[in-house]
């Protein structure tokens, strides 16, 4: 069974705001016929009539009213849509609404017959004249946009009533009188009209605006995924297609250190699996000391003389963890696009600045200008996170300069790592461990198989 209230409860906050928008613009509807059409009935209760019409001028002028009042609510729903975008504006109502509204006002104002004898029914008129008046005036200026138009829509019904109160004979000053009312009730319907559409904008915007940010942390997860899995599988999978090239060789010439290498592949391939499974669950953080090991030792091995200094103890966990991602990146680039014979990596702390520089040999004449792959923009965000810069590329003479800065105490809250929730480092290439990777002497050229690009631009 279906509970009462439910379909409300259901209902997003900007379908509730419009709703309650709408309902108080039919509201507005019934406080014009109440107060117009009232009046007129009132006066046929008691017997009396305006002009010389008889009972049956203040009938026809109570139909007309309700017409009126008909018409401005269809106009109020339907220009509600048009200000959301739902439909076309209703332009041909709008025009409608002005012929029936002057029509009406012009049949009130015609009543009138300025006698003492008949104050009470002419004061009804009259009535009768300011309240259509008002409440068209507001209507139609939902149909607008601009804010010059809103606030000449009064002005304008108040100057055409004080006009029209005059070519039926009323005197100067009690048509000024007329106007003045007309425009500070047109004035008054126009304002609730216009706020009443002006907090339903900024409530839809609000509800906008929170998709929009939510849309946004989605695609910061996702660029986050996506650069925590490359620094993760950039170095492994150089080192593991290096091995295997290494171990294709070795066994074209039948020697048995074949086995260790591809046993060595399949260990990588392991730890690999292991730390995307990490990623995954948003676990992982990389550690400066092991980053320097492994990059020290996978570098010896592949034939290049790597010489690392630091880090300086003492650094937050988010520093080190950032200058590990960086050591992480520069290394596997240096196994990848270059050929160089000497890298040199080194930590220190100056000004209240942790500054990693990793230098090295292997841009080939005429190579230039800075490395911009998906590498360093995923290391400029990391490393944006805690007010950290990076800068890469050639120096000029033959040699690559990467230098990332970071400020020596992390912000509070600031993350390096894989995001919020962010634990102990799995899956780091233990000191030492990666020396044993390839045979001392192989040189660079033996990089992963069918690389084309020797260039060292740190570009993964």
């Amino acid at each position: 069974m279906r509970r009462p209230g439910r379909w409300w409860r259901r209902k997003s906050t900007p379908a509730k705001v419009e709703a309650y928008t709408r309902w108080s613009f039919h509201f507005m509807v019934l406080v014009e016929f109440v107060t117009a059409g009232g009046q007129l009935l009132g006066l046929l209760v008691r017997g009396e009539h305006p002009g010389a019409g008889g009972p049956g001028a203040a009938t026809a002028l109570m139909v007309l009213v309700a017409g009126h009042c008909v018409l401005c609510g269809v106009i109020a729903s339907r220009s509600l849509d048009w200000q959301r975008g739902r439909r076309a504006k209703p332009v041909r109502l709008l025009w409608a609404l002005g012929v029936v509204t002057a029509g009406v006002a012009t049949t009130a104002v015609s009543l009138v017959e300025h006698d003492r004898a008949g104050r009470d029914a002419d004061g009804t008129a009259l009535g009768v004249y300011v309240v259509v008046l008002a409440f068209g005036a507001g209507t139609i200026t939902l149909g607008l946009r601009d804010r010059r138009r809103m606030l000449a829509s009064p002005a304008g019904f108040a100057a055409g009533s004080g006009l029209v109160a005059s070519a039926f004979g009323m005197a100067a000053p009690g048509a000024l009188i007329v106007a003045a009312v007309v425009l500070l009730s047109a004035g008054f319907v126009t304002a609730t009209y216009v706020l009443s559409l002006w907090l339903l904008n900024v409530v839809h915007e609000l509800d906008e605006a929170r998709e929009t940010r939510t849309r946004l942390a989605v695609a910061e997860e996702r660029l986050r995924f996506g650069r925590d899995l490359h620094d993760v599988m950039g170095r492994n999978l150089a080192v593991i297609a290096l091995k295997s090239e290494l171990a294709v060789q070795l066994a074209q010439r039948e020697r048995p250190e074949a086995v260790t290498q591809m046993v060595e592949v399949q260990r990588l391939a392991q730890e690999t699996q292991r730390e995307v499974r990490e990623v995954v669950r948003g676990y992982r953080e990389a550690d400066l000391n092991s980053e320097l090991a492994g990059a020290k030792g996978v570098l010896t091995a592949a034939g290049i003389d790597c010489t690392v200094t630091g880090p300086p103890v003492g650094l937050p966990a988010q520093v080190q963890s950032a200058l590990g991602w960086v050591v992480r990146e520069a290394a596997t680039n240096v196994l990848r696009h270059g050929d160089a014979r000497q890298c040199v990596v080194n930590v220190r702390v100056l000004e209240g600045r942790a500054v990693l520089t990793v230098d090295n040999d292997g841009v080939p004449d005429g190579a230039g200008g800075p490395g911009r792959g998906s590498g360093l923009v995923g290391l400029r965000e990391r490393l944006a996170e805690i007010g950290g810069t990076l800068r890469a590329g050639p120096t000029g003479d033959g040699r690559f300069l990467l230098t990332a800065e970071v400020p020596s105490s992390a912000p509070a809250g600031a993350t390096a790592g894989a995001g919020p929730g962010a634990g102990p480092r799995a899956g780091a290439v233990a000191p030492g461990a990666a020396e044993s990777l390839v045979p001392t002497g192989l040189g660079a050229q033996t990089a992963a198989p069918g690389s084309t690009d020797s260039r060292n631009e740190v570009t993964s």
